[in-house]
């Protein structure tokens, strides 16, 4: 957290809020979260101008007018906001900030300080950038091709939830996501991906596009802090149907809701809809 949906709706409001001010000066008091340090972000950033802000996966790309293009992976608690005033004092887990001519401060919190900044030369960040390089499609149906992913998964030994979660098999897919989109699938989280039939997989595929396409259009999920870069919490956790509702009953059935652990990673099924099946591989 926070997901692709989340990402989105962060890159949609800071390009609203910032895309035409030009830093005059970076500060911070975690220099980790600036890969290269402190210097390297003031030599490269004072005086330059934002042009635009994009996506890819759930890293921002903010451009900039010197060819200079700022990485950012929000981790798990990371949150922009811009405040009119840089007088007005910062928050403990405000972390690194960037005030602008206009008066204008980007603040960045970040509870955990997992969060990480980089600088690149635009148009090389896939050489660059470790996570960007191995980045699968996105997850739209121009980009995300069902044979594709069929030809990928029925490769793959490890539980299917594990593997869309991989950033290398689809784009943006986090823990909540896929819960929601293999409960849509009727699909086990633990069931071997090269198990799935093709029918299965295209259906999972289908439901990927589906799911993250909806909560993107509702401004995300909140489920725990997450906010967009205008202070607004999501709206797609109203419409969660299995992940956080352990010990709830199944929208679908009636069963109870179970979590489990999954690849380390907290699981969320109903044990009726989605059955693990005994087969062998496709």
């Amino acid at each position: 957290m926070p997901e692709l949906p989340e990402v989105e709706n962060v890159r949609r409001g800071l390009t609203k809020l910032i895309v035409g001010r030009k830093v005059e000066a970076i500060g911070t008091d975690w220099a980790k979260i600036l890969v290269g340090g402190l210097a390297a972000f003031q030599t490269a950033l004072i005086g330059a101008t934002i042009t635009g802000i994009d996506r890819r996966g759930k890293y921002l790309l903010l451009r900039f007018d010197n060819g200079v293009t700022l990485v950012s992976h929000l981790r798990m608690e990371g949150k922009y906001q811009l405040v009119a005033d840089p007088a007005v004092s910062h928050d403990r887990f405000v972390h690194v900030w960037f005030t602008f001519e206009d008066g204008h401060e980007l603040r960045y919190h970040d509870m955990r300080k997992f969060g990480r900044m980089q600088l690149v030369e635009t148009g090389r960040e896939e050489q660059v950038v470790a996570g960007l390089a191995k980045m699968g499609p996105e997850p739209t149906a121009e980009s995300f091709d069902a044979a594709a992913f069929y030809a990928t998964v029925h490769k793959r030994k490890a539980p299917i939830k594990s593997v869309i979660l991989d950033q290398s098999v689809v784009a943006g897919v986090g823990n909540i996501y896929a819960d929601e989109t293999l409960w849509h699938g009727r699909l086990n989280p633990a069931q071997p991906a090269n198990t799935l039939t093709r029918a299965e997989t295209t259906r999972l595929h289908d439901a990927i596009i589906e799911i993250l396409g909806a909560a993107t259009a509702l401004g995300g999920t909140s489920v725990h802090t997450f906010l967009d870069a205008t202070g607004q919490r999501g709206g797609f956790q109203e419409r969660l149907h299995v992940y956080d509702r352990e010990n709830t009953p199944c929208d679908r059935c009636q069963t109870t809701i179970v979590k489990t652990k999954v690849g380390q990673r907290g699981t969320h099924y109903c044990p009726h809809c989605q059955p693990l099946r005994k087969r062998k591989a496709q």
